[in-house]
């Protein structure tokens, strides 16, 4: 996936469908990168999405 073409939507949307959005949110606030991880995989999100989210969760980290 093009990182600069990342659309967070479509794993929103992904997540909706197994109502894990507040959920997932939770654990982006709480850095708990295993926790969206895990609700992302249950939400059938790609391995490369995956990567795209987690990678972004670590930079708003550095970059507050």
């Amino acid at each position: 996936m093009n990182e600069n073409g990342f659309e967070g939507t479509l794993v929103l949307e992904k997540l909706a469908e197994i109502g894990k959005v507040d959920i997932f949110f939770d654990a982006i606030d709480s850095d708990d990168f295993r926790k969206a991880t895990s609700l992302m995989k249950r939400a059938n999100v790609d391995s490369e999405t995956i990567a795209t989210v987690l990678k972004k969760m670590s930079e708003a980290d550095q970059n507050p």
